[in-house]
């Protein structure tokens, strides 16, 4: 079985210091975060910004100050940039891929979440994937329901993605895929025979998700913006988050990739 790759994933769009002291907002909050969580075991990186207000924002510069204060304190860790919309226009989500992280996320569809439209519509995707081709980033592929894989290889058919792909199958997110063996099922059977794929889970069903993944030599996500909870009442800080699920692995036999490791499953150029 090959070693298990973590991402975390750091801050998101939507937690706030209301919700959790422990999410990082700043810049140096999220660098130290990701410091952190390299410690406790984790390669990747998933990065959202936020302005001083604590809103979701696409202003380069401070990704570009995130990235910048993470490459000082963690040189190794893989950076994944997000082009996520929650809170951002449409055409402004692919402006920090100029800084060209190794990965950066694609989501390749639109969906419902629980009290909004996640809209990515067909010419964003394009213009995201393109912009990627470009900087020669490797796309984290985020598939919420099942159209979006469908979706993703006609974009490999029409030359806007490379194979191998590597795939974030998500789960427990209100209005998209329900955190259901069934569910995982149909992603396992359906997924590219040579792709990387790794598992999130939302809210409290991200252990059970990860566990799935873990056990079927995939690779997960943890981390804030997916879940602020350790277990039940007890906030979680990313790096516990890490830390569990790489003991879990190490117990169960399975080792944790390092960064160098990771770099060579998912085919990166550093």
């Amino acid at each position: 079985m090959q070693k298990l790759i973590i991402t975390c994933a750091l801050t998101g769009g939507v937690p706030t210091k209301e919700m959790t002291p422990y999410v990082p907002i700043s810049p140096k909050e999220i660098a130290e975060s990701a410091y952190a969580c390299y410690n406790a075991g984790a390669s990747v990186v998933h990065l959202h910004a936020r302005n001083k207000k604590g809103k979701p924002t696409s202003n380069p510069k401070v990704f570009e100050d995130i990235v910048t204060k993470i490459r000082a304190k963690c040189p190794e860790l893989i950076i994944n940039i997000s082009t996520g919309g929650r809170g951002r226009k449409q055409e402004e989500r692919g402006s920090a891929l100029y800084l060209r992280p190794e990965l950066a996320s694609l989501t390749t569809g639109s969906v419902n979440f629980s009290n909004s439209a996640y809209v990515n519509p067909p010419q964003i995707i394009d213009m995201l994937a393109k912009q990627m081709l470009e900087y020669d980033i490797k796309p984290e592929i985020e598939i919420f329901d099942a159209s979006m894989l469908p979706n993703a290889l006609d974009l490999v058919k029409r030359g806007l993605l490379k194979e191998p792909l590597y795939l974030n199958f998500i789960f427990g997110m209100k209005g998209a895929t329900p955190p259901e063996m069934k569910y995982f099922q149909r992603y396992y059977e359906d997924k590219p025979v040579n792709c990387q794929w790794t598992v999130s889970g939302i809210g409290k069903s991200q252990l059970e998700m990860n566990i799935l993944g873990m056990y079927n030599n995939g690779h997960v996500r943890v981390g804030l913006e997916d879940n602020i909870y350790f277990d039940k009442g007890v906030l979680a800080s990313n790096e516990m988050l890490v830390g569990r699920i790489a003991n879990l692995s190490r117990e169960w036999g399975r080792e944790i990739a390092s960064c160098s490791e990771a770099r060579e499953i998912l085919g990166l150029k550093r």
